[in-house]
C-alpha cells in the first residue's frame, strides 16, 4: 500500500505542541506517513515548553531530516507529497517562505509544496502583528499557502488547553483529508 506523505515542520515559535499533537495523530494513521524537520530554534522551545528533547520527537515521524540536508527528498518536487504544514511557523520562517529563500529545508521544503502547487498550511505564531508580518502572510496566500493562526473557537465551549490544540490541529489536518474523528466538533450551526 502506497502512503500518503505530509512533511511537518516545526520552527522556534512558540506553540511545539502543535507540531507534537500533529504527529501523535498521525502516528495513528496506518495510511500516511510523516516527514519531519525541526529547526534548531524548533529544538530549544521544544525542550522549553514541553520538556521535550529531540530523540523524543522524532520518535513520533515515520521519517526525520535535518535542518541543512538540502539533498533529503523532501527537497525535490519529484518525492510526491500531500503537502506540508509549518507548525509552529517564526516569523523569520514565514519570511523565508513569502520571499523564496531556501536557506533550510523548512523554507526549501516548502518552496518545493508551493512550486508543484501542493498544499502549504502554516501556523504563525506572532502577537501583535506588524505589518511586515501581514504582509508576509498576504506573499504566502497569493502563492496558494494557508495561513492558519491557531486561534480557539470559543463557540465550541472548550473548557482545555488540550481540546483547543486539538481543534486547531484537526481541523488543519482536516485540510489534508486525514481522519480526525473525536478531535473536534465542525459547527452545525445553532
Amino acid at each position: 500500500m502506497n502512503k500518503k506523505r505530509l512533511i511537518i515542520a516545526m520552527t522556534g515559535a512558540t506553540g511545539a505542541i502543535y507540531g507534537v499533537r500533529m504527529l501523535q495523530v498521525l502516528q495513528r494513521q496506518d495510511d500516511w506517513e510523516t516527514h519531519l524537520v525541526i529547526s534548531s530554534a524548533g529544538l530549544v522551545n521544544l525542550k522549553h515548553e514541553l520538556d521535550m528533547g529531540r530523540s523524543e520527537l522524532y520518535e513520533l515521524a515515520d521519517v526525520t531530516h535535518g535542518i541543512d540536508d538540502i539533498a533529503a527528498s523532501i527537497a525535490s518536487g519529484g518525492f510526491k507529497t500531500e503537502g506540508m504544514v509549518i507548525a509552529p511557523c517564526s516569523m523569520k520562517t514565514l519570511a523565508a517562505v513569502a520571499h523564496g529563500f531556501g536557506d533550510n529545508l523548512i523554507s526549501r521544503g516548502a518552496d518545493v509544496v508551493l512550486k508543484e502547487r501542493r498544499r502549504l498550511v502554516v501556523m504563525p505564531r506572532e502577537t501583535p502583528l506588524n505589518l511586515v508580518h501581514i504582509r508576509n502572510m498576504a506573499v504566502v496566500t497569493e502563492m496558494g499557502g494557508i495561513i492558519f493562526p491557531p486561534m480557539p473557537a470559543f463557540y465550541s465551549k472548550t473548557d482545555s488547553l488540550a481540546a483547543m490544540v486539538d481543534e486547531a490541529v484537526g481541523r488543519v489536518l482536516d485540510m489534508f483529508g486525514v481522519n480526525v474523528e473525536g478531535l473536534y466538533e465542525p459547527w452545525q450551526g445553532l
